[in-house]
């Protein structure tokens, strides 16, 4: 049985502290950047240890020194331990590529909460990941390590992925391309030669970062997304593109919003509104004259008021709050700089919902 991320919000939040969890998923989902997000929700802080990287105990334990006191031989806390006495989550990754040497020191820390005698704060949690699959080399684990966790089969649903992708500004080609193309957002070929990309959720997250600025993507930007999710996933990616033609940031807010209207009126709800998110970014990522600054508002606003003449009020909403809640700094400047008739149009919205 495999959970989804919210499922597994559900076992965060109803297992005790003092039982630890395994996840058990393939690379490039996301494990470490879920767990970071919901505890940073939560205020606690994430202590994540790539095991696999580590070549020696004296990674984990820290170096041994003389205690000049006792003249026994202390072991120097090393730079993650805590020591404020907050409480941590502990983030185990890569557990099955240990070395067997580490292995044995991860036993007494996952048993007793202790490190080279030295205890972790009350409350602290322990969350390992390992991967399973023929495709990965890794060290088999004791059955007794594996009998000290809880363990759960994790895969988060491409809607999982979505949802985070339209809170965290994914470009929103890739959005689209993703909702009608699913089958593309994880790696598809575990038998591909040494060096052949295939996608995941992480190398969708490295394109959108180099193509966000690039309204018109041609054969040079290409070569460079096949580097990224390979040469299958880009090419399915190019061919959307083709043939889906909405509206770009670049074309809605520096060209002739009135070309576009007709490209909108016939876009989803859900395109619309990743749309809307796109405008933000685009505004917040570049470099404008002032010529531009001023251009950019204008259309800014038409853009707004258009949403208002297709009734698409909800969407409207959720543009104004993208304002009010100052996460996009530079558009707000521009605004109130380029157009204070938008500006208090903006604040009545507010003020009618």
């Amino acid at each position: 049985m495999f959970i989804n991320t919210k499922e597994l919000f559900y076992i965060l939040d109803n297992t005790p502290a003092c039982q630890n969890i395994m996840l058990v998923g393939k690379h490039g989902i996301g494990k470490s950047r879920i767990l970071e997000e919901y505890y940073a929700a939560k205020g606690q802080k994430v202590v994540t240890l790539f095991l696999g990287q580590m070549s020696d105990p004296g990674d984990l334990l820290g170096l041994p020194e003389k205690n000049l006191e006792s003249g026994k031989t202390d072991f120097m806390l090393p730079y993650w331990f805590p020591t404020d006495g907050k409480s941590v989550v502990l983030f185990l990754d890569e557990l099955n590529r240990a070395r067997p040497e580490l292995l044995q020191t991860i036993m007494d820390l996952a048993l007793n909460r202790k490190l080279a005698g030295k205890s972790l704060p009350e409350g602290s949690r322990i969350i390992s990941a390992v991967n399973a699959g023929n495709e990965y080399q890794l060290t088999e684990l004791d059955p007794a390590l594996v009998s000290r966790f809880n363990i759960y089969n994790f895969q988060p649903s491409v809607e999982d992925w979505l949802d985070w992708a339209e809170k965290s500004s994914i470009d929103n080609r890739i959005i689209e391309f993703i909702k009608e193309n699913p089958h593309y957002l994880d790696s598809f070929d575990s038998d591909s030669q040494d060096f052949e990309r295939s996608p995941d959720r992480r190398s969708w997250e490295r394109t959108s970062q180099v193509i966000k600025k690039i309204s018109n993507l041609g054969q040079v930007q290409k070569i460079l997304v096949s580097g990224i999710v390979g040469n299958k996933a880009t090419s399915a990616f190019f061919a959307f593109l083709e043939k889906n033609d909405f509206p770009r940031p670049k074309e809605i807010l520096l060209g002739d919003i009135k070309k576009v209207e007709e490209k909108l009126s016939k876009e989803s709800f859900s395109q619309i509104n990743t749309i809307s998110s796109s405008l933000f970014d685009f505004i917040e990522g570049g470099s404008f004259s002032e010529q531009e600054k001023a251009k950019i508002i204008e259309n800014f606003k038409e853009y707004f008021d258009l949403l208002e003449k297709l009734g698409l009020r909800e969407i409207q909403a959720a543009f104004v709050s993208k304002i009010s809640a100052k996460k996009y700094p530079k558009t707000l400047n521009l605004i109130s700089e380029f157009s204070s008739d938008f500006y208090k149009e903006l604040l009545n919205f507010i003020d009618k919902e």
